[in-house]
């Protein structure tokens, strides 16, 4: 026992530095290991670095809502906020941010939603917040109808930091199989950002094309989304 100890430390200390943390950080967030996004699931906006136009799964694949069909076809999950903040002087104080602000616009934390969702800015992907299991940012308890969203970052980008996001709306239907159903797109949109604007610093400066709406396509949807993200900026 003696000899074993004494060569479990010996390998400890040959480690490369870091090398433990490193791979702790990877067990952590599997979205590094992903594959790059094709160039047609990415939009470059004046102003703004790269972002991908879907939340991703937490195997890697575009997320559905749910697994579940909308008028026979796959719901597919797009982006459709993106968050700039021009005051916050490190990523840790960008999270603290939003996250305080979401709860003081009336979508704290809540627990009763899928999570371990990523979304892609800049050169990577970023895991989710909230951070805690089974959580998403709601105007609910997941009991009732609810605007529900994740929200991925925050990536340093000319002096400011860049988050993007993916809100729905589901309605609860008591007695049939799928309890928790797709209700809209736009609404949970329209309502988280509005409320960011009413009751915080970070308000409402205009949309970004993202160019996913799916139309026409026999198998996806993307239900009532027009294809545009709300901008969302904290500065000054």
């Amino acid at each position: 026992m003696r000899n074993f100890r004494a060569s479990l430390f010996a390998a400890f200390v040959a480690m490369p530095p870091h090398a433990a943390a490193d791979d702790a950080v990877q067990k952590e967030d599997p979205a590094a290991a992903f594959e790059m996004p094709a160039a047609e699931e990415v939009v470059k906006a004046d102003g703004l670095p790269p972002v991908g136009k879907w939340m991703i799964d937490p195997n890697g694949h575009l997320a559905s809502w749910l697994g579940a069909s909308y008028e026979g076809k796959q719901l597919q999950e797009p982006i459709n906020v993106i968050i700039v903040d021009r005051l916050s002087t490190s990523p840790e104080e960008a999270k603290t941010q939003l996250v305080q602000a979401a709860a003081s616009a009336g979508y704290p934390s809540r627990k009763g939603h899928s999570n371990g969702y990523s979304g892609f800015i800049g050169d990577r992907f970023y895991s989710q917040l909230p951070e805690e299991k089974d959580h998403a940012f709601s105007n609910a308890p997941y009991e009732f109808d609810n605007n529900h969203g994740r929200i991925f970052g925050p990536h340093s980008y000319d002096d400011a930091y860049v988050f993007i996001g993916a809100f729905s709306r589901e309605r609860i239907v008591a007695f049939a199989k799928l309890k928790h159903q797709y209700a809209s797109f736009d609404r949970a949109r329209d309502d988280f950002s509005q409320s960011l604007d009413r009751a915080t610093r970070y308000k409402i400066s205009g949309f970004v094309d993202m160019g996913n709406a799916i139309v026409g396509n026999a198998h996806l949807t993307t239900g009532d989304h027009d294809g545009q993200a709300v901008l969302i900026e904290r500065s000054e």
